[in-house]
């Protein structure tokens, strides 16, 4: 598969947005699946704020921006990091209204997240349940991440649309921001007053403003961040976060009271299988099975013909996967020896040299025999001659 800009391998299609498409990636540089943005052709005030998102390099462990970005002929894609538990959005409409404390928890890691960005001096302008991420943690504690700074704000810098281009999300937008006013840390925390009321009716803010109607330890609270005129809401995230700790809506830490809820929230892993060619770790390394050789006819069949089987050794299996890291070898048992392969003409040339040697060895054998009969003989005729002249003379 050929890299993008040769970096990031663009492995499926996750989801899409208004500036372009989002692929689950491969990063070759740093060896790890990303989340990778994809945006085509567009006008140039739209690169511009495409530039100005991947430049954001807010490091918190409640918002996700970019880490690195590539571009190749008419295409700019920027990576940051991939989050698989999906979005708000997604949780909401599994499951519905969620538990007061779920919301109490999600809302403090936003605001801890809101707070990273606005000391960065970057106002968000699009705080909403799709652009709120979460990992995969079960029916456990949530895991929010902040994030797609597409048409983000800086403070106190020159705007790039005209006063009648609204940015944003209707129902999620403070009055001012409708009205075209400059970015502004507090209309960010209207939306989240907004984004808390539809997290416990699950019902979407109207696009006139109208909220839906709460009741319970966080009633007040959506009051004072939704406040028509920017003075009367929180000056800052963190008077946010402390306004919200004062509500005793936020569970102690260690705690999950949803969890005894028989329909308590689930964050499921939203993410699709990754394709045949794809495993956690990476792409799956491929390795052709060895082909067989086949042997000319002749002298290499001749030179094997009659020898023993050589023992298999691991190098000789195939190996589909490079071992892991650590992974002992298993020990291998000890070839045996095998004695050489003796020619037949010299196996028969041996045996004919056996049986001569044995032949003469029998023939010698029997010639011995007969010489001590001829000597046995020849004692015993002198023996006979030598009685007959004793009886001659006496």
């Amino acid at each position: 598969m050929e890299a993008f800009a040769g970096r990031y391998q663009l492995i499926d299609l996750v989801g899409t947005g208004g500036m372009g498409s989002v692929w689950r990636a491969w990063d070759l540089r740093r060896s790890a699946y990303v989340a990778a943005k994809v945006l085509g052709q567009h006008d140039a005030a739209t690169l511009l704020r495409f530039v100005r998102e991947q430049s954001l390099r807010i490091e918190h462990p409640h918002v996700v921006a970019p880490h690195g970005w590539a571009a190749d002929d008419d295409k700019v894609v920027f990576a940051m990091e991939l989050v698989r538990g999906g979005s708000v959005a997604t949780l909401l409409g599994d499951h519905g209204p969620l538990p007061e404390s779920y919301v109490a928890v999600l809302v403090d890691q936003l605001l801890h997240g809101l707070s990273a960005v606005h000391a960065a001096r970057v106002v968000h302008r699009d705080v909403k349940p799709a652009n709120l991420l979460l990992d995969a943690t079960g029916t456990g504690l949530p895991h929010l991440r902040l994030s797609d700074f597409g048409v983000a704000g800086l403070l106190d810098e020159p705007r790039m649309t005209r006063h009648s281009t609204i940015l944003g999300t209707p129902g999620y937008l403070a009055p001012e921001q409708l009205a075209g006013a400059d970015p502004d840390p507090r209309q960010d925390l209207y939306a989240v007053g907004a984004v808390t009321a539809e997290l416990l009716t699950g019902e979407r803010p109207g696009t006139e403003g109208k909220l839906p109607a709460v009741d319970g330890l966080l009633a007040e609270f959506i009051h004072h961040l939704t406040s028509k005129n920017p003075s009367d809401r929180p000056d800052s995230a963190a008077t946010a976060g402390r306004l919200l700790a004062a509500t005793g809506a936020v569970p102690p830490p260690g705690t999950e009271p949803w969890t005894q809820d028989p329909d308590a929230p689930e964050v499921f892993d939203q993410l699709p299988p990754l394709p045949p060619t794809w495993t956690p770790t990476g792409p799956r390394a491929h390795q052709p099975p060895p082909t067989p050789s086949t042997p000319n006819a002749g002298s290499a069949q001749a030179a094997t013909r009659g020898a023993a089987p050589t023992p298999e050794t691991a190098a000789d299996r195939p190996r589909l996967w490079p071992p892991a890291a650590g992974e002992a070898s298993t020990p291998q048992p000890a070839a045996v020896a095998t004695p050489p392969t003796v020619p037949a003409h010299v196996v028969a040339a041996g045996a004919s040299a056996r049986v001569g040697a044995g032949a003469a060895a029998r023939g010698a054998g029997r010639a011995r025999v007969l010489w001590v009969v001829a000597v046995g003989c020849f004692v015993g005729a002198v023996g006979l001659l030598g009685s007959a002249v004793w009886l001659l003379v006496r």
